[in-house]
């Protein structure tokens, strides 16, 4: 009896032992496609947004999933650079789904989420855009971020049908998961890939305001405003406080087969930084991009320079220096080279800004509007160029 017991007994311990080791089975790393629902989440399954494929990051040797840079970058860069380059600006998941509901659940790398001067929409957030029936982006809903970790409806209630969706990440945090729930009787899939024309990225390399200071939410940049208005895959490098024509940059943006590069890189910059930095850049991205159109972008106008004369000493000396640079690589034969003004980038009331220099939703719509017949005048030249 007490063999029969002790098997018994035995029997038990190493169903436990079997079953635990069952249930933590499988590589951490390794992608689910779906997974299971929560308590609160009752006939919702989350997906890996991996599976559908992240735009926006023009290098796929990461160290992080969700990284901007590659990983050969790491010791490169200055070391600011690299850490900047896990927030998670520009990138966006393009998925096609007929869900009337559509969640997220998503993890950050920062639990600081949101600044004195920028929302935690913008800084830790997600943004919701659908494809209308006349094929134009058209905002849906937000994630607002409740915590380090947040579960989130971000649209309810859709009518029914197949449409495809853009959902873009944090502009001043990384991510480190990030799941799409739908119903479990909803489908869900990539979208289809872009067609030709449209399919090379705009790549954007600046400052803070690159990187999308202050938007209220992950789609107001300039950038991502620009992307839906062409309907192009943008990637964002916009580095907060070090957008400064650095050649590493220069090295790593010609290993970009880019529709256009713009480089709005002047706020970080003195006018001799601007002087010394901005030939070289240029040449160097010339040496494996000859014919890629560069738009070369001056600096917005501080909102209060009407009133500040060092100021207006400041847009003057840098704004000269960067036409110097501009005049000098067109002499030399560049024919793909563009030039914006920064005296119209922004309303003259000084409505645009949050502190006179970063930028609102408003100031990233005038920005964006200026910059966007530059680009399409690039666009333009390059055609007339190409069939000489």
């Amino acid at each position: 009896m007490r063999t029969k017991i002790r098997r018994l007994y035995v029997l038990v311990i190493v169903t436990i032992i079997v079953s635990g080791r069952m249930a933590n089975s499988g590589d951490a790393a390794e992608l689910d496609s779906a997974r299971a629902e929560s308590s609160a989440d009752v006939g919702i399954l989350y997906h890996d947004v991996r599976t559908l494929g992240v735009e926006g990051q023009a290098w796929s040797d990461l160290e992080s999933p969700y990284n901007r840079l590659p990983r050969k970058a790491k010791g490169a860069v200055r070391q600011r650079i690299w850490e900047l380059a896990g927030d998670t600006s520009g990138l966006c998941v393009r998925f096609t789904t007929n869900a009337q509901e559509i969640r997220a659940r998503w993890s950050l790398r920062s639990d600081s989420l949101a600044m004195q001067h920028m929302p935690a929409t913008g800084v830790s957030g997600l943004d919701l855009y659908v494809k209308t029936e006349g094929g134009r982006w058209h905002w849906l809903g937000t994630g607002v971020p409740e915590s380090q970790t947040t579960t989130a409806k971000i649209a309810e209630g859709l009518s029914a049908g197949e449409r495809d969706y853009l959902l873009y990440l944090p502009l001043y945090n990384g991510v480190t998961s990030l799941e799409i729930g739908i119903p479990k009787s909803a489908s869900l899939r990539k979208t289809e890939p872009r067609p030709a024309a449209t399919a090379k990225p705009i790549v954007f390399y600046g400052t803070s305001i690159t990187q999308g200071g202050c938007a209220s939410r992950p789609g107001m940049t300039y950038a991502a405003i620009l992307g839906r208005r062409f309907d192009r895959p943008i990637v964002n490098l916009g580095f907060s406080s070090n957008g400064t024509m650095d050649l590493e940059l220069a090295a790593l943006i010609t290993e970009i087969d880019a529709a256009a590069i713009v480089v709005d890189c002047v706020p970080n910059m003195t006018p001799e930084m601007v002087a010394q930095r901005t030939p070289p850049f240029v040449k160097r991205v010339r040496e494996t991009r000859p014919t890629t159109p560069i738009l070369l972008v001056e600096d917005r106008t501080f909102a209060d320079a009407f009133l500040v004369p060092a100021k207006q000493t400041q847009h003057s000396a840098a704004r000269s220096a960067l036409r110097a640079a501009y005049e000098s690589l067109v002499a030399g034969g560049d024919q793909n080279i563009g030039y914006l003004p920064g005296d119209k980038l922004l309303a003259d009331d000084g409505e645009d800004t949050v502190d006179g220099s970063h930028v609102t939703d408003l100031g990233f719509v005038h920005l964006s509007n200026a910059m966007r017949p530059a680009l399409e005048k690039l666009w333009k030249k390059q055609s007339g160029i190409e069939r000489r």
